[in-house]
Parts: C-alpha cells; sequence; structure tokens
C-alpha cells in the first residue's frame, strides 16, 4: 500500500489509541490495583483480543470490498456516519460531570487476563469501529484485503505499545488519571477529532 496512507493511518491510530476507551480503562484500573506483576497478562490480554477483534472484522470485509466499487463505497459512507455518532457521543460525555467507574479487581492474574482479553475481544462496539475506520484509508483499485491485513497488524502492535505504557504509567500517575477532569478532557479531545474524522469520510469522493 502507499506509504503517506500507512503513515496517516499510524498518525490517526496514535491519536485514537491515546484516548481512554474500555480496554484503556480496564488496563489501568487492574494496573493500580495490581501492580507491575500485573501488567504482562494485561498487555498480553489487549494484543490478542485487537487481533480477534480485527480478524472477526476482516475475514468477511476485505473480500467484500474487493469485489464490489458499490459495497466499498455503502461502508465507507457507513463508517462516516458511526465515526460522527462516536464523536458527538464523546463529546457530550465530555461536557457530563460523571466519572467514569473503576474495574473491579479480579482474584487472579488468570481472571485478569480473561477479563482484559473479554473487554477487547467481544466488544460490539470495536469490532464495528475497526470496519469503520480501517477503509477509510485504504486505496482503490489496490489489493484490498492486503492492505487491511498490513493495517490491522499496524493497529495491533500500536495498541499493544499503548497499553504497555498506559500500564506502566498507572502506578505513578493514580490521581491524574483517575480524575473526573482529565477523563473529560480526554473525552472533548476525542469526540472532536472522531467527528471530525467522520465528516471526513462522509465528504471523501466515491472510489470509481
Amino acid at each position: 500500500m502507499p506509504i503517506e496512507n500507512w503513515l496517516a493511518f499510524v498518525a490517526a491510530s496514535a491519536v485514537l489509541l491515546v484516548i481512554p476507551g474500555p480496554t484503556i480503562l480496564t488496563v489501568v484500573s487492574y494496573s493500580m490495583a495490581h501492580g507491575r506483576r500485573a501488567n504482562v497478562p494485561l498487555i498480553a490480554a489487549v494484543a490478542l483480543g485487537d487481533s480477534t477483534a480485527l480478524v472477526v472484522s476482516l475475514l468477511g470485509l476485505g473480500a467484500l470490498l474487493a469485489a464490489s466499487a458499490f459495497w466499498f463505497t455503502v461502508v465507507k459512507f457507513a463508517g462516516g456516519l458511526y465515526l460522527l455518532v462516536l464523536g458527538i457521543k464523546l463529546l457530550r460525555a465530555g461536557i457530563s460531570p460523571a466519572p467514569a467507574a473503576a474495574a473491579p479487581a479480579p482474584g487472579s492474574y488468570w481472571k485478569l487476563f480473561a477479563n482484559t482479553y473479554l473487554v477487547t475481544a467481544l466488544n460490539p462496539k470495536g469490532i464495528v469501529f475497526f470496519v469503520a475506520f480501517l477503509p477509510q484509508f485504504i486505496r482503490p483499485g489496490v489489493d484490498a484485503a492486503q492492505q487491511l491485513w498490513i493495517l490491522a497488524v499496524t493497529f495491533v502492535a500500536m495498541a499493544t505499545l499503548n497499553s504497555t505504557l498506559y500500564a506502566v504509567f498507572a502506578a505513578s500517575a493514580r490521581q491524574a488519571l483517575a480524575s473526573p477532569r482529565a477523563q473529560r478532557r480526554f473525552n472533548l479531545a476525542g469526540g472532536s477529532l472522531l467527528s471530525a474524522a467522520g465528516v471526513w469520510a462522509l465528504l471523501a469522493r466515491r472510489p470509481v
């Protein structure tokens, strides 16, 4: 795939990954509750969970996009709407003063791994998000499935690094990460970026 498309995807993914979602909030909560020894199962669970969600998302998506320019446009348009709705929800959450709920502490590291994996892999919003997000960086006329798998591997690697940094940082930044003010700022920034991405997708030129 074109290097400029890949670099744009890396930049966009980096911004999106920094914004705490359910997975990162789970990682931070468990890391603060159990210390650094819990980081290995947490990070492994995120990597495996993201891989699972991406495989589920891409098994049918690559063939669909490669076979039909019409369905490519349909998926791209639906993805733009989804990103816009998600951005608006984050903006509304950023205005609300309610703090995010902390995840319960599991009784063992295996339970911790399983809980984090399920949060990451079986979140239907996450699977739909992958379907919406990845096609925005595909060049029409080139093997769509190959491009999608390149983006998928890139995203899993970045998500694993992101969760590692959050887990390591959590112990020393307990108050900053847990404060309602910080969470509202993350939501406002993330909502603005996702809304802009949604508008960009809706206005993008359709593939020929």
